[in-house]
Protein backbone atom coordinates (compact mmCIF):
# COMPACT_ATOMS: atom_id res chain seq x y z
CA UNK A 1 0.00 0.00 0.00
CA UNK A 2 2.81 2.42 0.92
CA UNK A 3 4.62 1.60 -2.31
CA UNK A 4 1.48 2.34 -4.37
CA UNK A 5 1.14 5.67 -2.53
CA UNK A 6 4.79 6.53 -3.24
CA UNK A 7 4.63 5.72 -6.94
CA UNK A 8 1.31 7.54 -7.33
CA UNK A 9 2.70 10.61 -5.54
CA UNK A 10 5.78 10.78 -7.76
CA UNK A 11 3.55 10.68 -10.87
CA UNK A 12 1.04 13.16 -9.39
CA UNK A 13 3.71 15.69 -8.42
CA UNK A 14 5.38 15.48 -11.84
CA UNK A 15 2.03 16.24 -13.53
CA UNK A 16 0.35 18.62 -11.09
CA UNK A 17 3.00 20.33 -8.90
CA UNK A 18 5.66 22.74 -10.16
CA UNK A 19 9.00 20.92 -9.92
CA UNK A 20 10.63 24.14 -8.70
CA UNK A 21 8.23 24.24 -5.75
CA UNK A 22 9.35 22.99 -2.35
CA UNK A 23 5.98 21.25 -2.09
CA UNK A 24 6.97 18.96 -4.96
CA UNK A 25 10.06 17.66 -3.14
CA UNK A 26 8.36 17.57 0.23
CA UNK A 27 5.48 15.42 -1.00
CA UNK A 28 7.78 12.99 -2.80
CA UNK A 29 10.08 12.72 0.21
CA UNK A 30 7.16 12.22 2.63
CA UNK A 31 5.79 9.42 0.43
CA UNK A 32 9.23 7.86 0.16
CA UNK A 33 9.76 8.10 3.93
CA UNK A 34 6.48 6.28 4.51
CA UNK A 35 7.50 3.39 2.28
CA UNK A 36 11.18 3.22 3.34
CA UNK A 37 10.60 3.32 7.09
CA UNK A 38 8.05 0.52 6.92
CA UNK A 39 10.61 -1.60 5.05
CA UNK A 40 13.45 -0.70 7.43
CA UNK A 41 11.21 -1.38 10.42
CA UNK A 42 10.43 -4.82 9.04
CA UNK A 43 14.14 -5.59 8.73
CA UNK A 44 14.85 -4.24 12.23
CA UNK A 45 12.21 -6.54 13.73
CA UNK A 46 14.72 -9.41 13.81
CA UNK A 47 17.01 -7.54 16.20
CA UNK A 48 15.04 -4.87 18.06
CA UNK A 49 11.36 -4.32 18.76
CA UNK A 50 12.05 -0.75 19.88
CA UNK A 51 13.76 0.11 16.56
CA UNK A 52 10.92 -1.44 14.58
CA UNK A 53 8.36 0.50 16.63
CA UNK A 54 10.25 3.76 16.13
CA UNK A 55 10.54 3.31 12.36
CA UNK A 56 6.88 2.39 11.93
CA UNK A 57 5.91 5.51 13.89
CA UNK A 58 8.13 7.59 11.58
CA UNK A 59 6.37 6.05 8.58
CA UNK A 60 2.99 6.90 10.11
CA UNK A 61 4.04 10.53 10.70
CA UNK A 62 5.36 10.83 7.13
CA UNK A 63 2.09 9.63 5.65
CA UNK A 64 0.18 12.09 7.86
CA UNK A 65 2.33 14.90 6.46
CA UNK A 66 1.62 13.70 2.92
CA UNK A 67 -2.10 13.52 3.68
CA UNK A 68 -2.12 17.19 4.69
CA UNK A 69 -0.30 18.15 1.47
CA UNK A 70 -2.96 16.44 -0.67
CA UNK A 71 -5.75 18.07 1.33
CA UNK A 72 -4.05 21.48 0.93
CA UNK A 73 -3.80 20.89 -2.82
CA UNK A 74 -7.56 20.36 -3.08
CA UNK A 75 -8.52 23.20 -0.74
CA UNK A 76 -6.24 25.82 -2.24
CA UNK A 77 -7.52 25.11 -5.76
CA UNK A 78 -11.18 24.87 -4.78
CA UNK A 79 -11.37 21.25 -5.90
CA UNK A 80 -13.85 18.74 -4.41
CA UNK A 81 -12.74 16.65 -1.45
CA UNK A 82 -14.52 13.29 -1.29
CA UNK A 83 -16.30 12.51 1.94
CA UNK A 84 -15.81 9.05 3.41
CA UNK A 85 -19.26 8.08 2.09
CA UNK A 86 -18.68 9.37 -1.44
CA UNK A 87 -19.34 6.55 -3.96
CA UNK A 88 -15.85 6.89 -5.43
CA UNK A 89 -14.22 6.83 -1.98
CA UNK A 90 -16.19 3.69 -1.16
CA UNK A 91 -15.05 2.12 -4.43
CA UNK A 92 -11.38 2.88 -3.71
CA UNK A 93 -11.67 1.45 -0.20
CA UNK A 94 -13.38 -1.67 -1.53
CA UNK A 95 -10.35 -2.38 -3.72
CA UNK A 96 -8.08 -2.04 -0.67
CA UNK A 97 -10.10 -4.68 1.14
CA UNK A 98 -9.29 -7.23 -1.56
CA UNK A 99 -6.35 -9.59 -1.13
CA UNK A 100 -3.03 -8.09 -2.30
CA UNK A 101 -4.23 -5.15 -4.44
CA UNK A 102 -1.67 -3.72 -6.89
CA UNK A 103 -1.19 -0.35 -8.56
CA UNK A 104 -3.18 -1.69 -11.52
CA UNK A 105 -6.11 -2.27 -9.16
CA UNK A 106 -6.37 1.52 -8.73
CA UNK A 107 -5.43 2.49 -12.28
CA UNK A 108 -8.77 4.08 -13.19
CA UNK A 109 -8.30 6.65 -10.41
CA UNK A 110 -4.53 7.06 -10.26
CA UNK A 111 -4.18 7.51 -14.05
CA UNK A 112 -7.09 9.93 -14.32
CA UNK A 113 -6.52 13.20 -16.19
CA UNK A 114 -8.35 14.98 -13.36
CA UNK A 115 -5.85 15.82 -10.58
CA UNK A 116 -8.72 16.03 -8.07
CA UNK A 117 -9.58 12.37 -8.72
CA UNK A 118 -5.94 11.31 -8.29
CA UNK A 119 -5.51 13.38 -5.12
CA UNK A 120 -8.72 12.04 -3.57
CA UNK A 121 -7.83 8.46 -4.45
CA UNK A 122 -4.39 8.79 -2.85
CA UNK A 123 -6.01 10.34 0.24
CA UNK A 124 -8.18 7.21 0.51
CA UNK A 125 -5.09 5.01 0.21
CA UNK A 126 -3.27 7.00 2.90
CA UNK A 127 -6.20 6.59 5.29
CA UNK A 128 -6.16 2.83 4.70
CA UNK A 129 -2.38 2.63 5.17
CA UNK A 130 -2.61 4.66 8.38
CA UNK A 131 -5.32 2.36 9.70
CA UNK A 132 -3.08 -0.65 9.09
CA UNK A 133 -0.08 1.11 10.65
CA UNK A 134 -2.09 1.99 13.75
CA UNK A 135 -2.92 -1.69 14.21
CA UNK A 136 0.70 -2.66 13.69
CA UNK A 137 1.93 -0.02 16.17
CA UNK A 138 -0.53 -1.24 18.81
CA UNK A 139 0.66 -4.84 18.32
CA UNK A 140 4.33 -3.81 18.46
CA UNK A 141 3.80 -1.80 21.65
CA UNK A 142 2.17 -4.82 23.30
CA UNK A 143 4.95 -7.12 22.07
CA UNK A 144 7.66 -4.76 23.31
CA UNK A 145 6.09 -4.34 26.76
CA UNK A 146 5.58 -8.10 27.20
CA UNK A 147 8.81 -9.47 25.80
CA UNK A 148 10.99 -6.93 24.02
CA UNK A 149 13.03 -8.01 21.01
CA UNK A 150 16.29 -9.81 20.35
CA UNK A 151 18.47 -6.81 21.18
CA UNK A 152 16.52 -5.96 24.32
CA UNK A 153 16.60 -9.57 25.53
CA UNK A 154 20.31 -9.79 24.71
CA UNK A 155 20.91 -6.66 26.77
CA UNK A 156 18.95 -8.15 29.69
CA UNK A 157 20.97 -11.39 29.44
CA UNK A 158 24.22 -9.41 29.37
CA UNK A 159 23.23 -7.44 32.48
CA UNK A 160 22.29 -10.70 34.24
CA UNK A 161 25.69 -12.17 33.31
CA UNK A 162 27.45 -9.08 34.65
CA UNK A 163 25.53 -9.35 37.92
CA UNK A 164 26.60 -13.01 38.12
CA UNK A 165 30.23 -12.02 37.51
CA UNK A 166 30.00 -9.42 40.26
CA UNK A 167 28.61 -12.00 42.71
CA UNK A 168 31.31 -14.49 41.68
CA UNK A 169 34.07 -11.91 42.12
CA UNK A 170 32.68 -10.94 45.54
CA UNK A 171 32.57 -14.62 46.54
CA UNK A 172 36.16 -15.14 45.42
CA UNK A 173 37.19 -12.03 47.31
CA UNK A 174 35.47 -13.33 50.45
CA UNK A 175 37.23 -16.68 50.10
CA UNK A 176 40.57 -14.92 49.64
CA UNK A 177 39.91 -12.79 52.71
CA UNK A 178 39.08 -15.88 54.74
CA UNK A 179 42.21 -17.58 53.44
CA UNK A 180 44.39 -14.60 54.32
CA UNK A 181 42.72 -14.36 57.71
CA UNK A 182 43.45 -18.05 58.27
CA UNK A 183 47.11 -17.49 57.41
CA UNK A 184 47.28 -14.55 59.79
CA UNK A 185 45.93 -16.70 62.65
CA UNK A 186 48.23 -19.69 61.99
CA UNK A 187 50.78 -20.24 64.81
CA UNK A 188 54.51 -20.66 64.33
CA UNK A 189 56.02 -24.14 64.14
CA UNK A 190 57.61 -25.07 67.51
CA UNK A 191 60.47 -26.82 65.69
CA UNK A 192 61.46 -24.61 62.77
CA UNK A 193 59.50 -21.41 63.40
CA UNK A 194 57.79 -21.57 60.02
CA UNK A 195 54.13 -20.97 59.29
CA UNK A 196 51.78 -23.82 60.14
CA UNK A 197 48.71 -25.12 58.27
CA UNK A 198 45.48 -26.51 59.68
CA UNK A 199 45.28 -30.24 58.90
CA UNK A 200 42.94 -33.18 59.63
CA UNK A 201 44.25 -36.45 61.08
CA UNK A 202 43.50 -39.39 58.79
CA UNK A 203 44.74 -42.27 60.93
CA UNK A 204 45.10 -43.30 64.55
CA UNK A 205 42.91 -42.67 67.59
CA UNK A 206 42.51 -38.95 66.66
CA UNK A 207 41.39 -39.61 63.05
CA UNK A 208 39.06 -36.86 61.86
CA UNK A 209 40.28 -34.27 64.37
CA UNK A 210 42.16 -31.15 63.30
CA UNK A 211 45.65 -30.03 64.29
CA UNK A 212 48.27 -27.54 63.18
CA UNK A 213 51.02 -29.10 61.10
CA UNK A 214 54.17 -27.45 59.81
CA UNK A 215 53.81 -26.22 56.22
CA UNK A 216 57.32 -27.59 55.56
CA UNK A 217 56.13 -31.19 56.17
CA UNK A 218 57.64 -33.80 55.59
CA UNK A 219 60.98 -31.98 56.08
CA UNK A 220 59.63 -30.66 59.39
CA UNK A 221 57.12 -32.63 61.43
CA UNK A 222 56.27 -29.96 63.99
CA UNK A 223 52.65 -29.94 65.23
CA UNK A 224 50.42 -27.96 67.58
CA UNK A 225 46.86 -28.55 68.88
CA UNK A 226 44.13 -27.06 66.70
CA UNK A 227 43.02 -24.63 69.43
CA UNK A 228 46.31 -22.73 69.25
CA UNK A 229 46.60 -19.68 66.98
CA UNK A 230 48.97 -16.84 66.48
CA UNK A 231 49.80 -13.86 64.23
CA UNK A 232 52.04 -15.64 61.71
CA UNK A 233 55.56 -17.06 61.90
CA UNK A 234 56.34 -15.14 65.06
CA UNK A 235 52.90 -15.82 66.60
CA UNK A 236 52.42 -16.70 70.21
CA UNK A 237 50.43 -19.47 71.78
CA UNK A 238 47.12 -18.46 73.38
Amino acid sequence: MAEIIYDATVAFCDRSIDKRSRTHDQMVQAARSGRQNIAEGSRASATSSSSELHLVNVARASLDELLLDYEDFLRQRGLPHWSKDDPQALAVRAVGQQESPTAESYARWLRSDDPAVVANAVICLIHQANYLLDRQIAALEKQFVEGGGYRENLHAARMEARRGQTVDQTDRSDRTDRSEKGKALAPACPKCGGLMALRTARKGPRAGSQFWGCSAYPDCKGTRPADEAGDGAGGSKR
